[in-house]
Parts: structure tokens; sequence; C-alpha cells
């Protein structure tokens, strides 16, 4: 292989590496942290004192969990109300409902 042919197949890598790069970025700046949408066992991270990280929410819709939802759509997120009947809301702070016991 040539000398030209090494140098455009190495511009090529790069390129796309970097299109790949922007893409992900992309992706992640189009998601943001909601609070209280995930089942138990079910967030991403932050599951508050005695929990370490994804996955370790131990109550539906624990409002010190959160998980990763496309922006702008965390409020939206259809939830069953509270046994006293109060709607149940994501949210883009810490709550400080539905925490274990």
């Amino acid at each position: 292989m040539s000398n030209t042919m090494k140098s455009v197949a190495i511009a090529g890598a790069v390129a796309a590496a970097l299109v790949g790069q922007s893409t992900t970025t992309a992706e992640a700046a189009a998601k943001e942290k909601c609070y209280g949408v995930s089942l138990a066992g079910a967030n991403d991270c932050a599951a508050g004192p005695g929990t370490t990280c994804a996955g370790t929410s131990t109550v539906d819709y624990q409002g010190n969990a959160w998980t990763l939802v496309d922006a702008g759509t965390c409020a939206e997120i259809e939830l069953p109300a509270m046994a006293d009947g109060t709607p149940r809301e994501g949210s883009l702070e810490e709550l400080s409902r539905d925490l274990p016991a």
C-alpha cells in the first residue's frame, strides 16, 4: 500500500472516530436525570443513603433515585398515583417522597 493510500485510510479512520464521538456526545446531551420514575432496582444511579449506584434503589418510584430519560420528558412520564391519591410525577431534582423506611 502506498504512503498516499495509508494517509487516506488513516484520515478516514480519524474522521469516522470523530463523527462517532460527536454522535455519542449529542445523544448524552439529549438525556436528563429524572428522579422518582424508576422501579426498584432499575435506577441508573443515586439512590440515596445506604445504596451505591445503578440498580440499588429499593422502592418503586424512589424520590432520590434517578434514571436517564429523553430531555424534556421527565414531568410527562405517566406514573401511578400515590396511595393517598396524590399524583406522582418525575422531577429534575431529588424528591423526598417514596423513600425506603
